[in-house]
C-alpha cells in the first residue's frame, strides 16, 4: 500500500511519541533493579511450621562448627527459632532431640508464649542448647526435634544443621557444661581464711602454779 506525503507525517510524529513514550518505562525498568524487593536479604535458612494455626515456629536450625568440621559426639550445638503466638497464651514446656542429643537446654521454666507476641530465640548466643550429642553433627544434616507445648500439644520438626560460616560466623557457639566441683574440694572462690570480720580466738591463759 502506497501511502500519501500527508499520511506520512502523522506517522513519523506517532513514532517519535512513541520512542519518547518508552524512555520513562526503560528508566522505570533499571530502577525496578534497585527496589528493596531486588536487593539482598539474608535468607530464612531454618525450618518452619505451624501449630493449630496459632504458633508459627520460624527459621529453625542447629548452628554446627565451620564448614570441613563437625560437632562432635558428646558434645554441645546451639538451636535458634522464633515463635510467634496467634492464639492463647501458651507455655513452651520442652524440647527433645530424638536421635541426636540426650537433653535439651532451656531457660528455667520454659517459655512463656504470650497472646499477640513473639519471643526470639534467634541468638547470636544461643538460649536452647542440645547437650550431650549422640552422634557427630555437620552443616548439610538435619535431624529431628519435637517442641512440646502446654496447651498446643507437640511438634514434630526436621531441623537444618548450618555451618558456622557466611551471615552465622558472627553466631556463638554453644557454651560447655559447667560442673560443680567434687566434693571436700576448695571453692573457686575459697581461700580457707576466716571471713572479713571474725576474730581469731585468743589462746587460753596457761594454768599457773
Amino acid at each position: 500500500m502506497i501511502l500519501s506525503k500527508r499520511a506520512a507525517v502523522p506517522l513519523r510524529a506517532l513514532a517519535v511519541a512513541a520512542a519518547a513514550a518508552l524512555v520513562p518505562a526503560i528508566a522505570g525498568c533499571e530502577a525496578g533493579f534497585n527496589a528493596p524487593t531486588q536487593q539482598w536479604h539474608q535468607p530464612s535458612a531454618g525450618a518452619s511450621a505451624v501449630v493449630n494455626g496459632e504458633i508459627r515456629i520460624n527459621n529453625v536450625f542447629v548452628l554446627g562448627e565451620a564448614p570441613a568440621f563437625s560437632l562432635p559426639r558428646g558434645g554441645s550445638a546451639g538451636l535458634f527459632l522464633a515463635i510467634d503466638n496467634d492464639g492463647a497464651p501458651d507455655l513452651l514446656t520442652g524440647i527433645t532431640a530424638p536421635g541426636s542429643a540426650i537433653a535439651v537446654q532451656m531457660p528455667g521454666g520454659g517459655v512463656r508464649l504470650a497472646s499477640q507476641q513473639t519471643v526470639f530465640l534467634t541468638g547470636p548466643a544461643p538460649q536452647v542448647i542440645l547437650r550431650g550429642l549422640t552422634r557427630r553433627l555437620k552443616g548439610g544434616q538435619h535431624i529431628l526435634i519435637v517442641l512440646h507445648f502446654l496447651r498446643a500439644g507437640s511438634e514434630v520438626m526436621q531441623v537444618p544443621v548450618m555451618p558456622r560460616a557466611q551471615w552465622f560466623a558472627t553466631y556463638s557457639p554453644a557454651p560447655p557444661v559447667v560442673r560443680p566441683s567434687p566434693s571436700g574440694s576448695a571453692s573457686p572462690s575459697g581461700t580457707g581464711s576466716p571471713s572479713p570480720g571474725a576474730t581469731s580466738p585468743s589462746p587460753s591463759p596457761s594454768a599457773t602454779g
